[in-house]
């Protein structure tokens, strides 16, 4: 499987080029779903580079970022903060009405959204999301669900690939290479 692989299934690519909102859940999607524990009990999180990068790069083409999971943890706040993520919802356990709830607040239709998730409370929203994404990681039902299953695992540059894909099936690649081959602005 390449990084391009959902690009060469024409119906899911032209699924892909309706996309307007990413959804993700947090926990074994942006990060590897391990969840570490200092001593006092404070909580630590790990964050790839290459999956902020990539969702700067979405943002800066015009999409919209939401973050949806079912812990509260101050490292989300500040990683979506740091990320400039406006739409950031935790201890959400049932995840498709926030996203229903949140498709009515930006004006969009579910099959405008890419929601990826690894686990039970995110199976309603990747069945209905215009495309249901999860990583390697995610159970056996979890994956029959999805319509694309990313050959990177969550925390290890999965958003990057979603995000990479988004922009390389709605035409922004080049542009976005050309930023970084010739410094255009």
């Amino acid at each position: 499987m390449t990084l391009d692989t959902p690009l060469k299934d024409s119906h899911l690519t032209d699924r892909l080029r309706h996309i307007r909102l990413l959804a993700l859940d947090v926990d074994g999607v942006l990060t590897d779903g391990q969840l570490y524990f200092q001593a006092d009990g404070i909580e630590i999180k790990g964050f790839n580079t290459l999956d902020g990068h990539g969702i700067k790069l979405l943002q800066r083409a015009g999409f919209t970022v939401a973050l949806i999971t079912g812990r509260d943890s101050p490292m989300v706040s500040h990683r979506a903060t740091s990320l400039g993520i406006k739409h950031l919802y935790q201890g959400v356990e049932r995840k498709l009405p926030k996203l229903r709830d949140l498709c009515l607040q930006l004006g969009l239709s579910l099959d405008q959204v890419a929601y990826c998730g690894d686990d039970m409370p995110d199976i309603g929203a990747i069945r209905h999301a215009g495309v249901g994404i999860t990583v390697p990681g995610a159970p056996d039902y979890v994956c029959q669900l999805a319509d694309w299953v990313t050959q990177r695992e969550g925390g290890h540059g999965a958003v990057r690939e979603i995000c990479d894909t988004l922009l390389k099936a709605q035409g922004h690649w080049d542009a976005v290479l050309d930023t970084y081959l010739h410094g255009a602005h």
